[in-house]
């Protein structure tokens, strides 16, 4: 490897690490709709495929670091992967301390990435052969994690028999567009149909508001006074090892091992079970809150990022969510990329080792930085110039606008009643995971029945 490819790599690297800074702190900035279109660009326009993994790392480190400032400012996820840490974001923040949520889950994703870089690397290599066993229970696989997630869950019998219903729908839409000519057989709508489950709640309480009896039940609140506290300006580059306590450093260093070894199930659906579960016993409302966002920042860096390279290195077919959604375009991307000649057919391990601790260090350096040095900065910006519905409407144009590029108008149609039944899942206890498990699971599902 020259010289020449090593300063590839490192400037593939700086601009993923700044545009994803700059794209993470926008709220509602979906990890599939945000990665997945910029990758495939870079793919297209004939990057080495080296300097596409080397980008494709630093912008997910990046995104992960910073997703967490809208979190902890305004209760909106500035991703999918952020949605479960709002609860406990928000009860720092009613305590006056949403910068010191934004500098837990930092160091929470940094400690998840410094684990999740070695483990995923380990565990490639050991489930490489594997593969083709693998490869033929992909499905069946997804609807396993579906099951044992609803399981998990306090309302399980709901979650349980939601399972088909709802894979019935997705699928159902899916057909139905290809009946009639909406999208091509061999297209298959997928990111808007996520997106769809992920503004599931807000969706269905628009709805709600249509009606003139729920919303005059509503409570009335005046201008609230945000209050936040003065805190010491950190000098030199910050340290995640002395921003988290050993207890936190401890849960999350827990967490991010289970992430990894959990890579094809649904992040967002482990974030949720392992935080709770590691937090569950804990008293203080502050304490808590602090723990759970750090081990949560943590999982969802090292589910994303072991989701990504153990399907990549040591099978070449993407077999997790992360896989499927945002690292799609590195698996499949006609016609530079196929199942059958990508990164994993194109690279040696020595490739892909370089590639990503350059990706991930190149990312912990700007944005880690940027991230603790300016919180305050950054919190009290947002709580005085953007208001919070401005970024709800973003979220919600946001979904809008792929739910059209995805399949048209019907598909604007069809999201929103995805959305809707989504919502009222979520109401009734069968948590994100279950659902985005049985929309990965959907097509197997549905054809057992056929």
């Amino acid at each position: 490897m020259d010289a020449v490819l090593i300063i590839q790599l490192i400037a593939a690297s700086v601009a993923g690490a700044i545009l994803y800074t700059i794209i993470g702190i926008a709220p509602g900035t979906d990890e599939t709709a945000v990665l997945a279109p910029v990758t495939l660009v870079l793919v297209l326009s004939g990057f080495e495929p080296i300097v596409i993994l080397a980008f494709f790392i630093a912008a997910i480190v990046a995104k992960k670091l910073t997703d967490s400032i809208p979190v902890a400012i305004a209760g909106i996820p500035g991703g999918v992967m952020s949605a479960p840490m709002v609860e406990h974001a928000m009860v720092l923040k009613k305590h006056g301390m949403p910068e010191l949520s934004i500098r837990k889950m930092a160091s929470g994703s940094v400690i998840g990435t410094v684990i999740a870089v070695p483990m995923s690397l380990l565990m490639a290599n050991l489930i490489a052969p594997l593969s083709d066993e693998i490869t033929q229970y992909a499905s069946q696989i997804f609807l396993g994690g579906a099951i044992f997630l609803a399981l998990m869950t306090k309302h399980r019998w709901i979650a349980l028999l939601s399972i088909v219903p709802f894979a019935f729908l997705i699928q159902g839409l899916r057909m139905f567009y290809w009946e009639t000519g909406i999208v091509p057989e061999d297209q298959t709508v997928f990111t808007s149909f996520f997106l769809g489950i992920t503004i599931g709640p807000v969706i269905l309480k628009l709805a709600e508001l249509l009606n003139g009896r729920s919303r005059r039940k509503l409570p009335r609140f005046g201008k609230k006074d945000i209050a936040m506290r003065r805190t010491e300006k950190v000098k030199g580059f910050p340290n995640p090892f002395k921003i988290l306590t050993g207890k936190e450093i401890g849960t999350t260093s827990i967490s991010s091992i289970l992430g990894v070894l959990t890579f094809f199930m649904s992040p967002v659906g482990m974030t949720i079970f392992l935080g709770e579960t590691l937090t569950s016993r804990i008293k203080d409302p502050v304490k808590k809150a602090a723990r759970a966002i750090s081990s949560m920042d943590g999982l969802t860096n090292a589910a994303y990022l072991s989701g990504t390279l153990i399907p990549l290195i040591a099978i070449g077919l993407p077999l997790s969510p992360t896989a499927i959604g945002p690292g799609g375009p590195l698996f499949n991307a006609p016609p530079v990329f196929t199942e059958e000649n990508n990164l994993h057919h194109m690279l040696s391990m020595s490739d892909f080792i370089v590639a990503t601790l350059i990706g991930a260090i190149v990312a912990i350096s700007i944005t880690f930085y940027i991230t603790i040095k300016y919180a305050q900065q950054i919190c009290a910006f947002v709580f005085r110039f953007i208001p919070h519905e401005a970024m709800l409407g973003v979220f919600f144009g946001l979904v809008i606008m792929l739910a059209y590029m995805d399949a048209g108008i019907v598909n604007i149609v069809g999201v929103i009643v995805v959305a809707l039944v989504a919502g009222f899942l979520h109401r009734k206890g069968v948590n994100y995971g279950v659902q985005f498990m049985t929309l990965y699971a959907a097509p197997w599902l549905v054809s057992l029945f056929l």
